[in-house]
């Protein structure tokens, strides 16, 4: 397909010429100026002048246009000229402008009308707003010596007075379409930076728990492989289908079609703490269908679970580990789904405060979909981690949340349903 940026139309705006053909159509719009020229290029030709007058005419003429063609092409090619260059350049043809109209005659004054462009190309508008009436005043005062002009001197000065502020408008323009192509841009890269960390995300998430359930099992086929072979084959048989497990999930998750869900990785989660000789408590309800949960409040859980877990069996040394899911309202009527972890570990680390990727990247998953995560102590000591999603319906019938509270975090747990 071709760019936009590659054509002649409004996306061109603001943009130095890439190609011939940007060029020539810039350049179009530029020397299409040049037939206001006309009246002083006829008077010339005329021939009824004398010539030190023509002298003048000729050579004020060539340097008016070569001043102005210059001033005018940088700034379209992006070749930013000092201010004070720009000034000078301006003030030049200002003053060729005054001495030809003042000397060779009224076709002269159209001049003015190619220094109010330049005013409104090369200054801001805090100095053009007043600097391009002064120039359509000084027309007007210098048009008033010529008696047959008089009638249709507006004729000179509205096109100086309107073409300078045109100018002044379309620069505006051009600095607003060159921020809005640079905001573009930005945007474009803030969302590439998004996804990548969005697919760091996934990836420490899949990667974490599956090489954790490997480097387990891969200690437990060493130690079995003297005395046990064929319990060692049996756990390496269990290290191959994990790798191959992997190995789907991050081809899925790469190409964004993976939604993990609780009852999948509810599979993989026993057989987790089973590999690390920890005690499994499940909640039943892990099971049950939910009304209300999105699959973007499910899929957020179930990264929760396959996370919490990870940790209990890398870095808790726990005997236990209680998963539960319940249902519980907040003060503000909403109703939540609560997955809670808890182990009888080590807990959590001692000055403590800041999570690791997993959590974090567990908080920005809960955060889009509109929830929340609680990590600190659990009263047996261990560490607890509480997710919350939001659920949209009623409850169904017999499916209350738990009567019993099992708040990991007793100082900020909500209240129980």
């Amino acid at each position: 397909m071709k760019d936009r940026e590659t054509d002649c139309g409004p996306g061109l705006m603001g943009a130095p010429p890439r190609n011939r053909k940007q060029l020539l159509v810039k350049s179009f719009w530029i020397v299409i100026w040049f037939f206001y020229l006309a009246g002083p290029v006829g008077n010339l030709v005329e021939g009824d002048m004398s010539p030190a007058h023509e002298v003048l005419g000729w050579s004020g003429l060539l340097t008016f246009v070569v001043l102005y063609f210059t001033l005018v092409f940088r700034r379209m090619a992006h070749r930013p000229t000092p201010d004070r260059v720009a000034r000078t350049v301006v003030v030049s043809i200002t003053a060729l402008a005054i001495v030809l109209s003042l000397v060779l005659g009224p076709n002269w004054l159209v001049l003015f009308t190619f220094v109010g462009v330049a005013v409104g190309v090369t200054e801001p508008l805090r100095v053009s707003r007043w600097t391009i009436p002064a120039l359509t005043v000084l027309l007007l005062l210098i048009g008033s010596r010529y008696p047959d002009v008089r009638a249709y001197l507006f004729g000179y000065a509205i096109p100086c007075l309107l073409a300078g502020f045109s100018m002044t408008g379309v620069q505006y323009l051009i600095r607003t379409t060159q921020e809005l192509r640079a905001a573009r841009e930005e945007v474009a890269r803030l969302a590439a930076n998004e996804e990548r960390l969005r697919l760091a995300r996934d990836l420490h998430d899949l990667l974490g728990h599956s090489l954790s359930l490997i480097t387990l099992k891969s200690e437990l086929a060493g130690r079995m492989l003297p005395g046990t072979p064929e319990a060692a084959a049996q756990q390496v048989a269990d290290i191959e289908r994990v790798s191959r497990q992997a190995l789907v999930d991050v081809r899925e998750a790469v190409t964004g079609y993976r939604r993990p869900r609780l009852a999948v990785e509810l599979a993989g989660v026993r057989a987790a703490l089973r590999t690390a000789a920890i005690r499994a408590d499940i909640d039943p309800a892990l099971e049950q269908e939910h009304r209300g949960l999105t699959a973007e409040g499910e899929g957020a859980l179930a990264w929760a679970l396959r996370e919490a877990v990870t940790n209990v069996v890398r870095h808790s040394g726990a005997d236990r580990c209680e998963v539960l899911l319940t249902e519980e309202w907040e003060a503000d009527e909403r109703r939540y789904l609560c997955l809670s972890v808890i182990d009888d570990g080590a807990g959590p680390p001692r000055g403590g405060g800041h999570d690791g990727n997993g959590l974090s990247g567990l908080r920005e998953r809960l955060a889009l979909a509109d929830g929340r995560l609680e990590t600190g102590t659990a009263r047996s000591g261990g560490f607890a981690l509480r997710a919350y999603v939001p659920l949209g319906a009623p409850p169904l019938t017999g499916t209350a949340a738990h009567g019993t509270d099992h708040s990991p975090v007793p100082d900020h747990s909500p209240s129980g349903a």
